[in-house]
């Protein structure tokens, strides 16, 4: 008779051991991540660019087709009351997943690119003027670059940016000389897309308003991993998309401070964002309702509301933390891979891990893992100047990022085809 002993494990062998249990458990719930690619079984670590949705939500989205679908807002039937009710009851758990203070500055928009084009034009038009500074960092989504360019060359701005340590870290010690009297918005992702760091914006914010500036921050990569207060954070603005935390596409979210948001101009002009309109003139709805002109978004809406139901009861605490153990882990295997190089190394960061393999293009390689049912990024990920700054060869990287439902199992499969990505190419690149 044989006794098993179980092998002995350190505290965070442990602690990923169970996080890899529930990762398994959660699984169980997104119908996609049980299907086959090129008869392999599929291991998405695409996240950065969209999650895969819950049963739920998909769920709801055929709920409201179904049984309710109808305009929000204008109808006095049954149909649209529900539609109408379930349409806000879905602002108000965003508000409280961000902590607003009133619904009434959270707007819904397309996504994050909606969201800062949105403070762009009905904010920056009305109130950037020739001279005037508008302060970015070395790390910033296109989409929170060009709309900031497009403004500047028409009234005449100036950019400047926050630089870059070697480690992929802002150089926060340049601060207080970049932001001037003259600096009107600072405006910084909270976490990048391609080097997974994770910036203190709150410090950035307090910043910004001891100049006078205003604060935006790009939260497309964070509020999805992270528990994001924006009461804490104390920004003046707050864009992210629903696409990247297990919601619909087509849907995002805009959180301005109510006193901004009642003086800027709309974004766009039509029926619902109005209050009276006469032949020569017209007066604006209240907020939010201000920024929705025509009819919104309504099933995923409330779609991004089931989403915002499924985190809220995983926990944004348990997101946080499985995500830190699995990048902790990810980046130790990768670095196994004799010449491999990962991009960035900050200490507090995400789990967008970016990377290449010696003479092999990134497009080349995410066609291999592929073939092994591994979806990856690969590109430069809409950071051109980024990854231009970062001298990256062929002017992108690959990348592999991380959400709740991915395992140290997956993990295991992306080293073993990267393995088998060097053989195809000789092991140095070369065929």
């Amino acid at each position: 008779k044989h006794t098993l002993v179980a092998p002995h494990r350190t505290d965070a062998e442990a602690r990923q051991l169970r996080l890899d249990e529930d990762a398994k458990r959660l699984r169980q719930d997104f119908p996609i991540l049980s299907r086959e690619v090129y008869g392999k079984p599929l291991v998405y670590l695409d996240n950065a660019a969209t999650s895969q949705k819950p049963l739920s939500v998909i769920e709801t989205l055929s709920d409201y087709y179904r049984r309710y679908n109808a305009n929000v807002h204008r109808g006095i039937h049954a149909l649209s009351e529900e539609a109408t009710r379930r349409y806000e009851d879905a602002r108000l758990k965003v508000t409280r997943f961000i902590n607003a203070p009133t619904e009434k500055s959270v707007i819904f928009v397309r996504n994050t690119t909606e969201g800062i084009n949105l403070v762009a034009y009905g904010w920056g038009r009305k109130y950037v003027r020739q001279g005037d500074e508008i302060l970015l960092s070395e790390m910033e989504h296109h989409s929170n670059l060009v709309p900031w360019q497009i403004l500047a060359q028409e009234v005449g701005a100036q950019l400047k940016f926050i630089g870059i340590h070697e480690d992929g870290t802002l150089r926060l010690e340049d601060l207080n000389r970049l932001i001037t009297d003259r600096t009107k918005l600072v405006a910084v992702t909270q976490m990048s897309n391609v080097l997974g760091t994770i910036n203190p914006v709150a410090e950035i914010a307090a910043a910004a308003h001891r100049k006078g500036a205003l604060m935006l921050v790009d939260g497309a990569q964070s509020v999805p991993h992270m528990p994001v207060d924006v009461q804490q954070l104390d920004c003046d603005f707050l864009a992210f998309s629903g696409h990247k935390m297990l919601g619909p596409t087509g849907i995002g979210v805009l959180y301005g401070r109510k006193g901004i948001l009642e003086e800027m101009n709309p974004f766009l002009g039509g029926g619902e964002m109005i209050s009276e309109v006469q032949y020569e003139r017209s007066t604006w709805a209240s907020l939010p309702h201000k920024f929705e002109a025509g009819t919104p978004n309504i099933a995923h809406a409330i779609g991004l509301g089931a989403a915002i139901d499924y985190l809220s009861d995983v926990g944004m605490d348990g997101v946080r933390e499985h995500e830190v153990e699995l990048t902790r882990y990810t980046i130790e295997h990768l670095r196994q891979i004799d010449g491999l190089t990962i991009y960035g190394a900050a200490p507090d960061r995400g789990g967008a891990v970016s990377f290449n393999l010696p003479d092999i293009h990134p497009h080349d390689l995410s066609t291999i893992l592929d073939r092994e049912g591994i979806a990856i990024r690969a590109g430069h990920h809409c950071a051109q100047p980024l990854v231009r700054r970062l001298g990256t060869p062929f002017f992108a990287t690959a990348r592999a990022s991380l959400y709740l439902y991915n395992t140290t199992e997956e993990i295991d499969l992306l080293v073993e085809a990267l393995h088998k990505a060097r053989a195809f190419f000789g092991g140095n690149g070369t065929r």
